[in-house]
């Protein structure tokens, strides 16, 4: 079957598997080939982030928050002595080994983060819409948590598509499609690219324990120094 999005990209059939796994074996099946689909973070978003970053830190350890293959680390590895890759997906990890080899990974779920005060520096790219509006706060807890006082999250938040816009279509009819899949197939496989509104992501952050400011496509979230939030 003619490979989708590359050459080296995932045939229809094998998208299709994948979109009726769960989310792990879903990524763990799609995992050789990711880096050949539009999913994969574009490099305009990890070039923003880290001139946004630029001038900020100095940052010792840096921690990349659902790391998939490992894209975002490119933007942690000039600025941290050390960096840290966590993903839930064996298979994505794999990839990212290959493509970070001087890294640390971590298997665990990002709701759930086995960290504590080790960071200063954490980012996280095209995740959010793996998490329900109820799973936030215990991913951002677990973000702050990890972070030292005074850190800071860098999360890369997409800008809507005008409503006219065939993109802001599209991306409706994908989590209706998504929903209706969930609603009548299990296990759940859990993207919505509508679910992480900015001004709800922000509300979460600041709930969270973080002082948070934006730029466009970035939320800027700082742990304060002296903080003794939960």
């Amino acid at each position: 079957m003619t490979a989708l999005f590359s050459p080296r990209g995932p045939s229809l059939r094998e998208l299709c598997v994948q979109a009726l796994s769960s989310v792990e074996r879903g990524y763990d099946l799609l995992a050789p080939k990711f880096d050949h689909t539009p999913f994969r973070t574009p490099d305009s978003i990890l070039d923003a982030t880290a001139e946004a970053l630029s001038g900020l830190g100095p940052f010792d350890a840096g921690l990349d928050v659902c790391c998939g293959t490992g894209a975002g680390m490119s933007v942690l590895a000039p600025r941290c002595e050390r960096i840290t890759g966590v993903d839930f997906s064996a298979g994505m990890l794999a990839q990212a080994r290959a493509a970070q080899p001087a890294a640390t990974f971590v298997r665990a779920d990002a709701r759930a983060l086995p960290f504590a005060e080790g960071f200063d520096l954490a980012v996280s790219f095209g995740a959010l819409g793996h998490f329900l509006p109820a799973e936030r706060p215990a991913l951002f807890a677990g973000v702050w948590r990890a972070l030292r006082p005074g850190g800071l999250f860098a999360l890369a938040v997409g800008e809507p598509p005008p409503v006219l816009s065939v993109s802001h279509w599209a991306t409706v009819g994908f989590d209706l499609a998504m929903r209706v899949r969930n609603a009548v197939w299990r296990p759940p496989f859990v993207m919505y690219y509508r679910a992480s509104p900015l001004p709800a992501v922000v509300a979460d952050l600041t709930a969270a324990g973080f002082t948070v400011s934006t730029v466009p496509g970035l939320v800027l979230a700082r742990k304060l120094a002296h903080s003794d939030h939960p």
